[in-house]
């Protein structure tokens, strides 16, 4: 995978850039497809697989990651599996649960990027040394560690918002088997 291997060597903001940019793109040009063309049952189960395949691979890169722009980057790939869920279904609540989870999904990049920036000049690139930092730096962590349980979907988080609308969406459109992987693939 190439994602991890960018997000850990580029500079901070163009890692942020390249994490949000293409998702809104894709995201608002597919939903144009979804709203004025209706595609097949064939390939709605694709879109399913996908986002099944995208979530399941994102959270099980994740477990292993030590270093912030790697977990994220591996975050951002099970996101792409949370955001596709909405156009999936086909219908006006999934796109209207993706543009939810697109802005939810934009604004906790641009947190977590911005508090990696913030912490750039201290050597805490690594994850598990993360608490070890200053002590004068505790509001950066505390402010990350609140990220990260909304990039997880923990109650009553941001986060968690989204990924209720398009779980909510997935099930209304009968996808019975995505939602239950999506809250799995979540925490």
């Amino acid at each position: 995978m190439w994602a991890p291997d960018i997000y850990e060597g580029s500079p901070t903001p163009v890692t942020a850039f390249l994490s949000i940019a293409p998702k809104i793109s894709i995201s608002a040009n597919i939903s144009r497809v979804s709203i004025y063309g209706s595609y097949g049952a064939t390939l709605q189960q694709i879109f399913f697989f996908c986002s099944i395949a995208s979530m399941i691979l994102g959270a099980l890169a994740a477990m292993a990651q030590t270093k912030v722009k790697r977990l994220l980057a591996h975050s951002s790939i099970g996101h792409v599996g949370y955001i596709r869920t909405g156009f999936s279904c086909g219908t006006i609540e999934g796109i209207q649960s993706l543009l939810i989870g697109i802005f939810i999904y934009a604004s906790m990049t641009i947190d977590a990027f911005a508090i990696v920036s913030a912490l750039r000049a201290n050597p805490c690139q690594i994850y598990s040394g993360f608490g070890r930092s200053s002590p004068k730096r505790i509001l950066f962590r505390l402010y990350l560690s609140i990220t990260m349980f909304s990039y997880a979907g923990i109650p009553p988080l941001a986060g968690f918002c989204s990924k209720f609308y398009l779980f909510f969406a997935a099930l209304g459109c009968g996808a019975y088997f995505l939602a239950p992987v999506g809250i799995v693939t979540s925490v």
